[in-house]
């Protein structure tokens, strides 16, 4: 036994590293990849996905919060760090001290940044990235409000405006990207209008991972790679609309992460016995019951309860009851050779069975995004 933990993830390194390899072939080396590795790298452990996307050809790194990007610095990293969130107008000077590219889309930002700019030492400049709004209706600004934003970036010295983003709303979730063509129009729109405005950009972006499979013409400048870096496609609808465009295996995508427990207790329970709080599962024979120690504190949704499966050398083990805390219980009647503290897949492969994150978010009707992303950042992630 390597470790003694009881639950954990295990992340292959070289699949991430090769995912990121296969989005560099793709889009070439003219093109910026900035992999996201914002809520804890999706799940996959931030300090390790960030190390193993550089070595991977990445030549940005995007996060959502500056507490993410000040863990990427204090551990020694000092590629590109694009923030995508808002970063409170109190922090502004730590992020420019972190050497952050900032999205920017209110006044008060710009207004502080300048001043923060002022009193740092000459020739400090704080990149920005104008965000627009092209219809997603999140972050941004319509174009005649970038327009006046752009222009007081331009007047305020040790502003650069280095780059214009938006993002689509709409080009996971459907096969019909009528909407996400009508974004991009009005994205190549704010870029010509900035253009002519005299507030040219050097770094267009838009391409999230969905775009970087299906559309080469939404590459632009730079690409921000997120699920797919980790071995997920965006949805079903992207890998049909990649069937359907001719673009099915431009990238071959390998999943990266396995969540695993151990067998805590076995225990022979009778026919007719009750399992879990609520009594929401009762045996029809008698039963072997693995209890595993692993729950909704950690991540694993109570929603699973009576639905999902866990494995077990290799072989399914439905659990029974409920999902609680810390705690879940499985059927492993048919696998007899079940020993204490036996691995335990929640999430991944064993043998020649696999449990997807698709699948679990199937189960309790989300994606597959936030079935990674919630394990909680208590679990250990280690790299193997």
């Amino acid at each position: 036994m390597e470790h003694r933990h009881l639950i954990w993830c295990e992340v292959e390194r070289s699949s991430l590293i090769a995912n990121l390899a296969r989005f560099r072939t793709v889009v070439g080396r003219a093109c910026l990849l900035a992999p996201t590795v914002k809520a804890n790298a999706y799940g996959h452990g931030l300090l390790l996905a960030a190390r193993a996307f550089l070595d991977g050809g990445a030549d940005w790194l995007t996060v959502n919060s500056l507490d993410e990007a000040r863990l990427l610095r204090r551990h020694g990293i000092d590629a590109p760090v694009y923030v995508m969130g808002y970063v409170s107008v109190a922090d502004l000077e730590e992020a420019v001290a972190l050497q952050c590219r900032l999205v920017v889309y209110n006044h008060e930002t710009v207004e502080q940044l300048g001043r923060v700019v002022a009193r740092l030492a000459p020739g400090t400049h704080a990149h920005v990235h104008l965000k627009v709004e092209t219809g997603n209706y999140r972050q941004g600004l319509e174009l005649p409000d970038a327009l006046a934003l752009a222009g007081r970036i331009a007047r305020t010295p040790g502003l650069e405006l280095e780059g214009a983003a938006t993002h689509f709303a709409d080009i996971e979730d459907t096969t019909d990207h009528t909407y996400a063509r009508q974004q991009l129009a009005r994205f190549h729109e704010a870029l010509t209008a900035l253009a002519a405005a005299g507030h040219p950009v050097r770094l267009r972006h838009c391409c999230n991972s969905a775009a970087t499979i299906l559309w080469p013409h939404t590459y632009l400048d730079l690409v921000r790679v997120g699920i797919g870096a980790y071995g997920m496609w965006p949805s079903a609808q992207t890998r049909v609309s990649a069937v359907l465009e001719g673009r099915h295996g431009i990238v071959e995508l390998k999943p990266a992460l396995t969540w695993k427990t151990r067998v805590a207790q076995i225990k022979d329970v009778p026919r007719g016995a009750f399992v879990g709080y609520g009594r929401t599962f009762r045996t029809t024979h008698p039963t072997r019951l693995a209890v595993l120690p692993a729950g909704y504190y950690d991540g694993y949704d109570r929603k699973l309860s009576n639905l999902a499966h866990v494995l077990i050398r290799g072989q399914r083990a439905p659990l029974r009851g409920r999902v609680c805390m810390n705690m879940i219980m499985v059927d492993v009647t048919d696998i007899p050779e079940v020993r204490l503290e036996d691995e335990a897949v929640l999430l991944g492969a064993q043998g020649a069975e696999q449990i997807h994150a698709e699948q679990l978010g199937d189960w309790i009707g989300t994606i597959n995004y936030e079935v990674t992303t919630r394990i909680a950042e208590h679990v250990p992630r280690l790299a193997v």
